[in-house]
């Protein structure tokens, strides 16, 4: 199992502090089970794990098996919670450097419909010319701008350029069950689809078909994904007493830093491939907890990359931050240092040893820097980077998230200031039924 360790907040909090968190907590895990809190219509992610069918997951696998034999390049089209999930998990288990298009086991996953750039699309197209490409559309509305945008142009090419019949068997549709633009598509079409439950919000939907389906197309094990995270379940229950909980101890030592004044929580980790495990845990938690003028903002950084740029300020900035490190036990391949003659670089004193034990030894050294520059550090151990560990890990942030969200006395489960955005871009593209809106704005111009 992945597991926390605190000790490195112990200066700055204490266990007495983080232990006052119990009562609140064990009331926010009731909120949770019985559906008393804000947000309750969404909260179908929180016993998804367990509750997932293996006949799910079959269906799932046979249609990522006729993507892998019809394509060579399959596009996610989503946005935010819609493609974060998978992207997080493909590219923490993915060989970064295998770009060949020949030979491949596994189609390359590509993504859209998560920004409006021209230049993007345009060369996501032209790329796509000539390949075996497919779709996979992942929308729940389906007239979200970025994700229908993007769509719009790849079905119109994959069905120019690999014919109707074709395209109808490699664009799937992940979406409502009965309503909507997407729904209507599919459903006119006649492409496979699936359902985005109607009580699990984009960012807890990774473990959903938005997150199964692209996972599995790349080739990993989402029976493993899935039980991982139901492992992780059981280890957080409500049942489980407070002080061996991982999530409940996370949430309590995460406020009780917010309250100390450390408003900024810095996600870490010293492996480029979980990059994008970060992107999806800064909107879970980003959208989740920040509400009311209230809620820690989440960052991130890639280490040791960014302590040439963002250390400094880490290091002795204002010191209004945490840091959550994700460390990896026991890395997939072995690399060790070459001794070299003339030893110009002056390395030679690290001969033989192992590049991962170097990679340690500055994961640990930056740790201890930063707690002496008054950076209070939680850990999170997984024993390795696979399907299990990911699932462990998604789960462990997920319900962490919505009991700090409790703690914090938001509603984790919306994000009414998204909309802010949508309504002023509307106007301002003269969308039918804004016009009112449009003229004010413009008045403001």
């Amino acid at each position: 199992m992945i597991s926390l360790d605190i000790k490195k907040t112990l200066g700055f909090i204490s266990n007495d502090a983080i232990a006052t968190y119990k009562e609140p907590i064990h009331k926010a895990q009731e909120a949770l089970e019985n559906g008393s809190g804000k947000g309750s219509d969404f909260l179908g992610w929180l016993h998804l794990a367990s509750s997932t069918t293996q006949e799910h997951l079959e269906d799932i696998k046979a249609t990522a098996q006729v993507l892998k034999d019809n394509c060579d390049v399959v596009v996610v089209a989503g946005i935010g919670g819609s493609y974060l999930g998978a992207r997080a998990v493909i590219e923490s288990l993915s060989n970064s450097f295998d770009l060949r298009l020949e030979n491949r086991k596994n189609p390359i996953i590509l993504y859209a419909g998560h920004n409006i750039s021209e230049d993007y699309l345009f060369e996501l197209l032209e790329f796509l010319k000539e390949k075996r490409f497919g779709i996979i559309n992942i929308s729940k509305s389906g007239t979200t701008t970025e994700t229908a945008l993007a769509f719009r142009l790849l079905k119109k090419q994959c069905e120019e350029q690999r014919g109707k019949a074709i395209a109808k068997k490699v664009i799937v549709a992940i979406t409502d069950a009965n309503k909507g633009a997407a729904r209507i598509t599919a459903d006119k079409e006649g492409y496979k689809s699936f359902i985005i439950p109607d009580n699990v919000g984009g960012r807890f939907s990774v473990l959903t078909p938005v997150g199964l389906l692209p996972i599995a197309v790349a080739g990993f094990d989402i029976d493993q994904l899935i039980a991982g995270a139901a492992e992780m379940e059981k280890a957080c229950g409500l049942d489980v007493p407070f002080e061996k909980n991982p999530a409940a101890i996370y949430a309590a030592t995460r406020n009780e830093l917010y309250k100390q004044g450390k408003k900024i929580e810095i996600l870490v980790n010293f492996t480029p491939k979980l990059h994008y495990v970060s992107e999806w845990w800064k909107q879970l938690y980003g959208e989740s907890e920040g509400k009311e003028n209230k809620g820690i903002y989440p960052a991130s950084v890639d280490l040791t990359t960014d302590l040439h740029s963002m250390g400094q300020w880490i290091q002795e900035g204002e010191r209004s931050i945490f840091e959550t490190v994700i460390s990896v036990e026991k890395v997939n391949h072995e690399l060790r240092v070459p001794e070299d003659k003339e030893n110009l670089d002056g390395l030679n004193y690290l001969a033989g040893k192992r590049v991962d034990e170097v990679n340690k030894m500055a994961e640990l050294g930056t740790q201890l820097a930063h707690v002496d520059g008054d950076v209070p550090n939680l850990r999170i151990v997984m024993p390795s980077l696979n399907e299990r560990h990911l699932g462990q890990l998604i789960y462990f942030f997920e319900i962490a998230c919505g009991i700090s969200g409790y703690i914090l006395g938001v509603n984790p489960f919306n994000q009414p200031g998204v909309e802010a955005y949508k309504s002023n871009m509307f106007a301002l593209l003269n969308k039918p039924g804004y016009e009112e809106q449009s003229k004010a704005i413009q008045a403001k111009l």
